[in-house]
C-alpha cells in the first residue's frame, strides 16, 4: 500500500505493525548434528507398509509375521524390552550400540502400531499438531482433558 493510501484510511484500518519477534537463538551443536541429509523418517511409512503386507505370511518366515501373530500384547512387550536396551546403551555411552537398539525399537514401534491398527499418518499429524507447542503447555493442556479420559476407562497417566 502507498504512503498516500495510508494517510487516506481511517485508523482502524491501517495496517498494524506486526509485534517484534525475539531473535531465534542458532541451535546448540548437538541440535545441529541431528540434522542430515541422510536418509529420512519416510523410511518409517516404507517399514510400516512391508510390516503390513506381512501380517498373513508364514510366521516361520517373517519375524514380523511372528509378532503379530502373538497379539499386540506380546509386541507390546517386546518393544517394551527393545526400548529398555536402548536406555541401557545410551546411559553406557555406547553411541553404535545405541544406534542399532534405536533402529530396534523403530521397528517394534512399527510393529505394535500395525498390530493395534494404528497408521504412521496419524502419528505424523499428532506431531504435526503439537510442533511449535512447548512440551510443559503441552501437557498441561493434556491434565485439563484427563477427567474425560478417566470417563473413557484408559490407564494412561496425563
Amino acid at each position: 500500500m502507498a504512503k498516500s493510501d495510508k494517510k487516506k484510511l481511517p485508523a482502524a484500518l491501517k495496517p498494524k505493525k506486526a509485534p517484534a519477534r525475539k531473535a531465534i537463538k542458532k541451535a546448540p551443536k548437538a541440535i545441529v548434528a541431528l540434522s542430515s541429509d541422510g536418509p529420512g523418517p519416510e523410511v518409517l511409512d516404507r517399514l510400516c507398509a512391508v510390516v503390513t503386507a506381512r501380517r498373513d505370511a508364514d510366521p516361520s518366515l517373517s519375524h514380523s509375521a511372528r509378532l503379530l501373530s502373538r497379539g499386540t500384547s506380546k509386541v507390546a512387550q517386546k518393544f517394551g524390552e527393545e526400548a529398555v536396551e536402548c536406555l541401557i546403551e545410551a546411559v553406557a555411552g555406547n553411541r553404535d550400540a545405541l544406534i542399532a537398539e534405536s533402529a530396534d525399537v523403530l521397528y517394534h514401534l512399527v510393529v505394535l502400531w500395525v498390530s493395534s491398527g494404528v497408521a504412521p499418518h496419524e502419528v505424523w499429524a499428532e506431531l504435526t499438531r503439537r510442533e511449535g507447542v512447548s512440551g510443559i503447555a503441552e501437557k498441561a493442556g493434556r491434565a485439563s482433558i484427563a477427567s474425560a479420559a478417566q470417563e473413557l476407562g484408559t490407564r494412561k497417566i496425563p
